[in-house]
């Protein structure tokens, strides 16, 4: 029986007043009562779904306003500072808390939804990409900037000049002592810090050379890269592995400070033997003359126009560029332009 014929009988039996009445309505009643419960169960979870879902419509929160939290890598820790601090001094609504982990809990992380953006030297892969696309969620990445690997050694060390070669024969355990480096060495066996043994750097260094083992036993892992800079200012025997952001910016006084605690070291082009050694400078990043350089990517999971896509938005922008360039890397979403300076 339809809801049309249903009322129909109900208005013929109430105009002859006949005393089935009472026996149709009071099932009727409850039909109706029940389909109205469960109308408005499904109503309200459909408000409820779209208020708190993953990614749903978030009524109070905007490109400029909101609160989220970014999960960063420990390594872009001075740029992903300067960008934050920047546009939450623009857009005095907007709260971004910033946590700095190493690459393999970022992307960990990410993954378990505890931040809807990313900062990492990585982009997923392909099974993380697809189980993503499994939960409805799609992963937008964007390449936000360039940055380089530098090696660093103790301010008394003075091989400061190193073939890609032989960076290459440390990382595979080939070469362990300084002598072997320059046969005038004064220093002992090699030691290489790093910061972690969940860093993008490292990683990098791994997949670079290729090593499917563990490293080698003159390789020792601290917890950041200021603590990388900090150990090797004090051992001359150290080198040392940081992201080169922490001592580009020759504005900022910290990055300046680290800067006069060791020296950087040049190193040979790749595939180029003419006797040129690359210090990792903007110039040699952009052009990749300097040979360990990585791309830095913002990664983003957020289904609705939020305040991350609109940090993503500024930052990958001219003024988030800005930024870029000056902290010493070379920005990725606008053009540079380069310029030599010839010296007598």
């Amino acid at each position: 029986m339809n809801i049309v014929n249903s009322s129909k009988k109900l208005i013929n039996i109430a105009k002859s007043g006949n005393e089935a009445l009472k026996a149709f309505i009071t099932p009727m009643a409850n039909i109706f009562s029940r389909v109205f419960l469960v109308t408005v169960f499904i109503s309200a979870m459909i408000l409820f779904v779209s208020c708190v879902g993953g990614g749903g419509v978030a009524t109070n929160e905007t490109p400029t306003r909101g609160s989220i939290r970014i999960i960063a890598d420990d390594s872009f820790r001075p740029l992903v500072e300067t960008e934050v601090n920047t546009f939450t001094g623009l857009y005095t609504n907007a709260h971004i808390d910033v946590i700095y982990k190493p690459e393999v809990d970022v992307i960990n992380d990410f993954m378990h939804d505890s931040a809807k953006v990313i900062v990492s030297g990585r982009k997923l892969n392909e099974d993380q990409i697809q189980y993503l696309r499994d939960s409805l969620i799609v992963a937008r990445t964007i390449t936000f900037a360039y940055d380089a690997l530098a090696l660093i050694t103790n301010r008394e060390n003075k091989d400061s000049l190193l073939k890609y070669e032989t960076v290459r024969d440390i990382f595979l355990g080939k070469i362990t002592h300084w002598r072997e480096i320059n046969p005038r060495s004064e220093r002992g066996p090699v030691r290489v810090i790093f910061d972690n043994t969940k860093s993008g750097n490292i990683r990098y260094f791994k997949e670079l050379f290729e090593i499917k083992e563990n490293l080698p036993s003159n390789f020792f892992a601290l917890n950041t890269n200021a603590e990388v800079i900090d150990f090797v200012s004090t051992n001359a025997d150290a080198i040392g592995i940081i992201s080169v952001n922490w001592i580009s910016d020759k504005d900022d006084s910290l990055s300046m400070s680290f800067v006069k605690k060791v020296n950087v070291i040049a190193v040979s082009h790749k595939y180029i033997d003419d006797g040129s050694y690359y210090r990792p400078h903007q110039g040699f990043i952009y052009d990749k003359s300097y040979p360990f350089v990585r791309e830095i990517y913002l990664i983003s999971r957020e289904t609705f126009l939020g305040l991350g896509s609109g940090f993503i938005q500024w930052a990958t922008a001219e003024q988030g560029q800005r930024i870029v360039l000056k902290s010493g890397l070379v920005p990725a979403t606008m053009p540079i332009r380069i310029v030599q300076i010839k010296t007598e």
